[in-house]
Protein backbone atom coordinates (compact mmCIF):
# COMPACT_ATOMS: atom_id res chain seq x y z
CA UNK A 1 0.00 0.00 0.00
CA UNK A 2 2.82 2.30 1.26
CA UNK A 3 4.13 1.43 -2.54
CA UNK A 4 1.09 2.38 -4.03
CA UNK A 5 1.01 5.86 -2.43
CA UNK A 6 4.71 7.15 -3.14
CA UNK A 7 4.15 5.74 -6.85
CA UNK A 8 0.64 7.54 -6.82
CA UNK A 9 2.45 10.90 -5.59
CA UNK A 10 5.19 11.13 -8.62
CA UNK A 11 1.16 12.11 -10.31
CA UNK A 12 1.10 15.05 -7.90
CA UNK A 13 4.45 16.06 -7.83
CA UNK A 14 4.18 16.84 -11.92
CA UNK A 15 0.59 18.10 -11.53
CA UNK A 16 1.91 20.55 -8.69
CA UNK A 17 5.38 21.27 -10.67
CA UNK A 18 3.43 22.07 -13.78
CA UNK A 19 1.19 24.73 -11.49
CA UNK A 20 4.25 25.82 -9.92
CA UNK A 21 6.22 26.96 -13.20
CA UNK A 22 2.97 29.77 -13.99
CA UNK A 23 4.38 32.14 -12.28
CA UNK A 24 8.24 31.88 -13.29
CA UNK A 25 6.65 31.58 -17.11
CA UNK A 26 4.97 35.05 -16.38
CA UNK A 27 7.57 36.84 -14.97
CA UNK A 28 9.92 35.68 -17.81
CA UNK A 29 7.70 37.02 -20.08
CA UNK A 30 7.67 40.63 -18.64
CA UNK A 31 10.52 41.55 -20.43
CA UNK A 32 10.14 45.45 -20.28
CA UNK A 33 9.24 44.99 -16.42
CA UNK A 34 12.59 43.05 -16.38
CA UNK A 35 15.16 45.66 -17.60
CA UNK A 36 13.52 48.62 -15.87
CA UNK A 37 14.43 46.66 -12.91
CA UNK A 38 17.49 45.17 -13.36
CA UNK A 39 19.08 47.13 -16.74
CA UNK A 40 18.48 45.80 -20.12
CA UNK A 41 21.66 43.66 -20.12
CA UNK A 42 20.54 41.58 -16.89
CA UNK A 43 17.18 41.69 -17.43
CA UNK A 44 17.66 40.09 -20.68
CA UNK A 45 19.67 37.31 -18.69
CA UNK A 46 17.23 36.86 -16.20
CA UNK A 47 13.97 36.64 -18.45
CA UNK A 48 15.90 34.05 -20.38
CA UNK A 49 16.73 31.93 -17.09
CA UNK A 50 12.83 32.27 -16.16
CA UNK A 51 11.73 31.20 -19.96
CA UNK A 52 14.41 27.95 -19.32
CA UNK A 53 13.24 27.33 -16.08
CA UNK A 54 9.91 27.75 -16.43
CA UNK A 55 10.05 25.68 -20.05
CA UNK A 56 11.83 22.65 -19.03
CA UNK A 57 10.12 22.69 -15.52
CA UNK A 58 6.88 22.01 -17.36
CA UNK A 59 7.81 19.41 -19.67
CA UNK A 60 9.50 17.62 -16.66
CA UNK A 61 5.71 18.09 -14.77
CA UNK A 62 3.78 17.03 -17.45
CA UNK A 63 6.02 14.03 -18.86
CA UNK A 64 5.53 13.32 -14.86
CA UNK A 65 1.26 13.55 -15.11
CA UNK A 66 1.74 10.87 -18.23
CA UNK A 67 4.09 8.39 -17.42
CA UNK A 68 4.13 8.05 -13.38
CA UNK A 69 2.17 5.55 -12.09
CA UNK A 70 -1.44 5.64 -12.27
CA UNK A 71 -5.04 4.01 -11.78
CA UNK A 72 -5.96 2.79 -15.71
CA UNK A 73 -9.00 3.22 -17.52
CA UNK A 74 -10.40 1.40 -20.43
CA UNK A 75 -12.85 2.65 -23.25
CA UNK A 76 -13.02 -0.65 -25.41
CA UNK A 77 -16.61 -0.88 -26.84
CA UNK A 78 -15.36 -3.69 -29.32
CA UNK A 79 -13.41 -5.19 -26.86
CA UNK A 80 -9.78 -5.42 -28.15
CA UNK A 81 -7.58 -5.03 -25.48
CA UNK A 82 -3.85 -4.73 -25.92
CA UNK A 83 -0.64 -4.54 -23.56
CA UNK A 84 1.75 -1.74 -24.96
CA UNK A 85 5.56 -3.61 -25.00
CA UNK A 86 8.03 -2.33 -22.22
CA UNK A 87 5.28 -0.56 -20.17
CA UNK A 88 2.98 -3.51 -19.69
CA UNK A 89 -0.21 -1.17 -19.57
CA UNK A 90 -3.45 -1.67 -21.31
CA UNK A 91 -5.03 -0.18 -23.43
CA UNK A 92 -7.44 -1.17 -26.51
CA UNK A 93 -8.67 -0.53 -30.24
CA UNK A 94 -10.24 2.95 -29.25
CA UNK A 95 -7.42 4.48 -27.32
CA UNK A 96 -4.99 3.80 -30.14
CA UNK A 97 -7.49 5.21 -32.89
CA UNK A 98 -7.24 8.23 -29.96
CA UNK A 99 -3.92 8.60 -29.84
CA UNK A 100 -3.29 7.74 -34.20
CA UNK A 101 -5.53 11.01 -34.56
CA UNK A 102 -4.15 13.51 -31.50
CA UNK A 103 -0.61 12.87 -31.07
CA UNK A 104 0.37 13.19 -35.10
CA UNK A 105 -1.47 16.41 -34.96
CA UNK A 106 0.26 17.19 -31.78
CA UNK A 107 3.63 16.64 -33.07
CA UNK A 108 3.30 18.20 -36.52
CA UNK A 109 1.92 21.71 -34.67
CA UNK A 110 4.36 21.45 -32.15
CA UNK A 111 7.67 20.72 -34.04
CA UNK A 112 6.12 23.36 -37.05
CA UNK A 113 5.90 26.30 -34.33
CA UNK A 114 9.09 25.42 -33.17
CA UNK A 115 10.65 25.50 -36.66
CA UNK A 116 8.82 28.91 -37.37
CA UNK A 117 9.57 30.78 -34.28
CA UNK A 118 13.39 28.93 -33.66
CA UNK A 119 14.00 27.05 -31.13
CA UNK A 120 15.70 29.56 -29.26
CA UNK A 121 12.52 32.32 -28.73
CA UNK A 122 10.93 29.24 -27.82
CA UNK A 123 13.26 28.22 -25.26
CA UNK A 124 13.00 32.00 -23.65
CA UNK A 125 10.06 33.56 -24.71
CA UNK A 126 11.73 36.80 -26.15
CA UNK A 127 10.41 37.21 -29.78
CA UNK A 128 12.25 39.67 -31.62
CA UNK A 129 9.11 40.26 -34.43
CA UNK A 130 5.40 38.94 -35.12
CA UNK A 131 6.03 35.79 -36.77
CA UNK A 132 3.06 35.25 -38.81
CA UNK A 133 3.69 32.44 -41.68
CA UNK A 134 3.62 29.07 -41.59
CA UNK A 135 1.75 27.65 -38.77
CA UNK A 136 1.72 30.73 -37.10
CA UNK A 137 -1.12 31.99 -39.43
CA UNK A 138 -3.37 29.04 -38.85
CA UNK A 139 -3.39 29.57 -35.00
CA UNK A 140 -1.58 31.98 -32.97
CA UNK A 141 -0.55 29.96 -30.47
CA UNK A 142 0.56 26.14 -32.06
CA UNK A 143 3.09 24.91 -29.56
CA UNK A 144 0.88 25.10 -26.92
CA UNK A 145 -1.94 23.48 -29.32
CA UNK A 146 0.36 21.13 -30.21
CA UNK A 147 1.12 20.17 -26.54
CA UNK A 148 -2.86 19.59 -25.73
CA UNK A 149 -3.47 17.77 -28.69
CA UNK A 150 -0.28 15.65 -27.72
CA UNK A 151 -1.76 15.38 -24.00
CA UNK A 152 -4.72 13.82 -24.95
CA UNK A 153 -3.31 11.61 -27.47
CA UNK A 154 -0.70 10.16 -25.05
CA UNK A 155 -3.28 10.25 -22.04
CA UNK A 156 -5.55 7.38 -23.93
CA UNK A 157 -2.03 5.62 -25.38
CA UNK A 158 -1.26 4.86 -21.75
CA UNK A 159 -4.64 4.97 -20.66
CA UNK A 160 -3.85 7.03 -17.52
CA UNK A 161 -6.93 8.05 -15.58
CA UNK A 162 -5.40 10.91 -13.27
CA UNK A 163 -3.63 12.27 -16.66
CA UNK A 164 -7.36 12.15 -18.20
CA UNK A 165 -8.77 13.84 -15.14
CA UNK A 166 -6.35 16.86 -14.96
CA UNK A 167 -6.92 17.64 -18.32
CA UNK A 168 -9.04 20.72 -16.96
CA UNK A 169 -6.26 21.97 -15.26
CA UNK A 170 -3.85 21.97 -17.85
CA UNK A 171 -6.12 23.69 -20.44
CA UNK A 172 -6.74 26.18 -17.85
CA UNK A 173 -2.67 26.67 -17.35
CA UNK A 174 -2.45 27.04 -21.01
CA UNK A 175 -4.63 29.23 -21.52
CA UNK A 176 -3.65 31.85 -18.63
CA UNK A 177 0.16 31.31 -19.98
CA UNK A 178 -1.17 32.19 -23.47
CA UNK A 179 -3.16 35.12 -22.35
CA UNK A 180 -0.20 36.59 -20.64
CA UNK A 181 1.87 36.23 -23.19
CA UNK A 182 -0.60 37.89 -25.55
CA UNK A 183 -1.06 41.03 -23.20
CA UNK A 184 3.04 41.61 -23.13
CA UNK A 185 2.88 41.03 -26.88
CA UNK A 186 1.04 43.79 -27.10
CA UNK A 187 2.50 45.94 -25.03
CA UNK A 188 6.22 45.01 -27.09
CA UNK A 189 4.30 45.19 -30.51
CA UNK A 190 1.21 47.30 -30.23
CA UNK A 191 -0.91 47.03 -33.37
CA UNK A 192 1.07 45.07 -35.56
CA UNK A 193 0.11 42.35 -33.06
CA UNK A 194 -3.60 43.77 -32.51
CA UNK A 195 -4.07 42.70 -36.20
CA UNK A 196 -2.79 39.61 -35.91
CA UNK A 197 -4.87 38.51 -32.88
CA UNK A 198 -7.76 40.08 -35.12
CA UNK A 199 -7.00 37.81 -37.91
CA UNK A 200 -6.10 34.51 -36.63
CA UNK A 201 -7.81 32.46 -34.09
CA UNK A 202 -6.06 31.35 -30.77
CA UNK A 203 -6.06 27.60 -30.50
CA UNK A 204 -8.87 26.36 -32.81
CA UNK A 205 -8.17 26.82 -37.01
CA UNK A 206 -10.44 28.73 -39.11
CA UNK A 207 -11.60 25.48 -41.74
CA UNK A 208 -13.45 27.60 -43.89
CA UNK A 209 -12.39 31.31 -44.67
CA UNK A 210 -14.55 32.86 -47.15
CA UNK A 211 -12.97 35.07 -49.96
CA UNK A 212 -12.94 38.15 -48.51
CA UNK A 213 -10.81 36.29 -45.88
CA UNK A 214 -8.66 34.98 -48.63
Amino acid sequence: MLTGMINYSLFFVGLVLVILVLPFHILSIKHKYLEETFSREKGRKIGEILGYVSGWGFFIGWALVWLSPQPRFLLSPFRIIFKLPILNIATSLLHLVIFAIFFPAGFYFGVAGVKELSLRVSETHRPEKIVTTGVYSIVRHPQYLGGLLAHIGLTFLLSAWYSLLSTPIIIVIIYVMCWAEEKELLREFGKEYEEYRTNVPMFIPRMFRNKKEG
